[in-house]
């Protein structure tokens, strides 16, 4: 009797949890322009739960009240919202005043290994030709649409590691803001990184740098480069 009593009460435990955990839905845009922001990378905190907006800048999560959801997107403030209820959700990205890649999405750009923190991910991508449901999918169609999105995060910490402010202040007199400018204008790309060695990419700085001698003032600014 104790026994049947233990599993009844496991069971409704189970049942309540997953009634508890339900599907949240919202819009991500930026604030005070109201454009829809694709892409936008949603981590629940509790749960660990991933999920990216869709071109239209919709999303949808399990999640629950009482959860706490972390919205971050390059350029933009990180975000952070406390799930008091289930009714859709706006959120109003900031965008910052500078353009430097400073925000990753866990904080820590140098130690985060998504592979090995989200395995289930990449588990989750995989195709089989047997499974019909691994091709179509939800949940195999937004587990590949994250893995592409950590390959990006990647290759962007790749350039972080060789294109950052101590090489390049090293390389051109600017320095603060003037300097920030200068690096979000010249960004170079992962391709050429992959491609070229640290001389070549002192030679890029350099010829860079002259072409922003070369540019009007106002054109130097990166609010001029956001309007």
């Amino acid at each position: 009797m104790k026994l049947k009593t233990i599993t009844i009460a496991l069971l409704l435990f189970a049942t309540a949890f997953a009634h508890a955990q339900t599907i949240l839905k919202g819009t991500v845009e930026e604030a005070g322009k109201g454009t829809r922001l694709s892409n936008v990378f949603i981590k629940d905190v509790n749960n660990r739960l991933l999920t990216l907006t869709d071109d239209k800048g919709n999303f949808q999560i399990a999640a629950a009240t009482g959860h706490t959801l972390v919205f971050n997107s390059p350029g933009y403030a990180n975000d952070t919202l406390y799930v008091i209820d289930m009714q859709p959700k706006t959120i109003k990205l900031e965008q910052l005043t500078i353009a430097l890649r400073e925000v990753s999405i866990n904080g820590k750009r140098s130690t985060f290994n998504p592979q090995a923190e989200y395995p289930e991910v990449y588990e989750k991508s995989k195709v089989y030709v047997l499974s019909p449901s691994s091709w179509f999918g939800k949940d195999g169609k937004d587990a590949r649409r994250l893995k592409r999105y950590f390959a990006i995060e990647a290759q962007q910490e790749k350039i972080d590691e060789v294109f950052n402010t101590a090489y390049v202040g090293s390389l051109v007199p600017l320095k603060g803001q003037d300097l920030e400018n200068f690096m979000t204008l010249y960004r170079p790309t992962y391709a050429f990184i992959k491609s070229n060695s640290g001389p070549s990419l002192a030679v890029y700085i350099n010829d860079s740098y002259k072409k922003y001698l070369a540019l009007p003032p106002s054109q130097r600014s990166l609010q001029q480069l956001s309007n």
